[in-house]
């Protein structure tokens, strides 16, 4: 049996349930842009997203509530703890809203998304973080949508599809310009995937493995 490579297989005692961007970059790799949710939209939208759908629902189950005060001295017990049941458990999305709310702050401390030159780093959670890793290579799509309140807060929303996976970058700042250069960055590291530097002519040399978007508006 092969010895095992300390270089990539060292225990660390310290681990970091809570991990930062940087923490999850390779040696060589650099990060190109950094950014988390505007608050005060992030916080907005947590509030107002859901919160017809939720008025809606919470009105609907009122009313049937009131109807039923109107009954319940002539119910069987069973009866009406089967109905508190399915009334607690009907208002799901009313117990959704309220989380989101309560929870707005809490997630936005964490969230947190990053452009390198090898990759899209996604980072969210509430209790522990998650870190989502997209490669450029594997971007099918990305778009931009920018709503009432994002108009409002001057942010936008970036959605990403890759391997049929969707990710959303959520109330970004100058969301144009970052949404065009997301574009670019992804098109230039596809090229030289596509068409490593060693395969090219003479007088078109690509860009280096470093990507430096400098380097390559001088080319």
């Amino acid at each position: 049996m092969k010895k095992v490579d300390e270089k990539y297989f060292i225990k660390d005692d310290n681990v970091n349930y809570n991990p930062s961007i940087e923490s999850a970059l390779s040696d060589d790799e650099t990060i190109l842009w950094k950014a988390k949710p505007k608050k005060s939209s992030f916080i907005l939208n947590s509030i107002f997203k859901f919160l017809p759908l939720a008025l809606i629902w919470l009105g609907f189950d009122i009313f049937f509530i009131i109807l039923m005060v109107d009954v319940i001295p002539s119910v069987p017990w069973f009866v009406i703890i089967f109905f508190v049941i399915f009334f607690i458990v009907h208002l799901i999305p009313v117990w959704v809203w309220i989380g989101s709310v309560v929870s707005a702050s809490r997630r936005l401390k964490l969230e947190e998304y990053a452009f390198t030159d090898r990759r899209i780093l996604i980072k969210r959670g509430f209790v522990g973080a998650n870190l989502h890793s997209v490669s450029y290579s594997c971007l099918n799509s990305v778009n931009l949508r920018i709503g009432i309140i994002e108009r409002m807060c001057k942010v936008g929303d970036i959605y990403i599809v890759a391997n049929n996976e969707k990710y959303v970058l959520e109330d970004i700042s100058d969301p144009y310009f970052i949404y065009e250069k997301l574009q670019k960055i992804a098109s230039d590291i596809k090229t030289d995937i596509i068409f490593p530097n060693a395969y090219r002519p003479n007088d078109n040399k690509g860009y280096k493995t470093s990507y430096n978007p400098k380097d390559k508006n001088k080319k």
